[in-house]
């Protein structure tokens, strides 16, 4: 039994995992409001603003925002959604332990992280392969390496900690779109 599920979902795993593939399946199932912390700052990015320009200098580099930034920006965009949600899959947060422990503090305690697990050069040629089509400034072969780097060094003890939660599911993301959706359906009716 990896945990119970009712409320706010974490979903981790490295660039190129399938997360947002999967909490889009996850959404038209379930019902839950996913929020990508990727898309919020991609957001910001488009936007032109100051923050925004900042950002781009931060992700162009493959480096991590600060945690205080992003942690504000799932605070609002939850408290905007809060009245009309199922609950939350949040996904691509936290990627630090503080981020973690932070958001747990601050906004709402964690009932179930889904891990989705795949290797290294299963991500980075998926990243490659999305590069073609994505215009994401990130999806290219230099920044993929950091972002693989970035995620090993910092998330894999927030992955850690959780597990001695015992809130982790584990979800073997190597194969297809399908098989991996019904591992994810197996922990979510539980």
């Amino acid at each position: 039994m990896c945990c119970e599920v009712r409320g706010l979902i974490i979903v981790i795993g490295g660039p190129g995992s399938g997360k947002g593939t999967q909490c889009d399946k996850i959404v038209a199932k379930y019902g839950f409001t996913h929020l990508s912390t990727g898309d919020l700052l991609r957001e910001t990015v488009q936007s032109g603003s100051e923050l925004g320009k900042k950002l781009t200098a931060i992700m162009e580099k493959g480096d991590l925002v600060p945690l205080e930034v992003v942690l504000e920006m799932l605070k609002e965009a939850m408290v905007a959604k809060a009245a009309a949600s199922n609950g939350f899959l949040i996904d691509g947060y936290p990627r630090e332990l503080e981020q973690g422990t932070r958001f747990e503090k601050e906004v709402a305690p964690v009932e179930c992280v889904l891990y989705f697990e795949v290797e290294d050069d299963t991500m980075k040629s998926r990243l490659l392969k999305r590069a073609e089509t994505s215009g994401r400034v990130d999806d290219n072969e230099e920044t993929i390496a950091k972002r693989l780097k970035t995620f090993h060094e910092h998330t894999e003890p927030v992955i850690g900690y959780y597990t001695t939660e015992n809130k982790v599911c584990k979800i073997n993301a190597e194969g297809e779109i399908d098989d991996i959706f019904s591992q994810v359906v197996t922990y979510l009716d539980k």
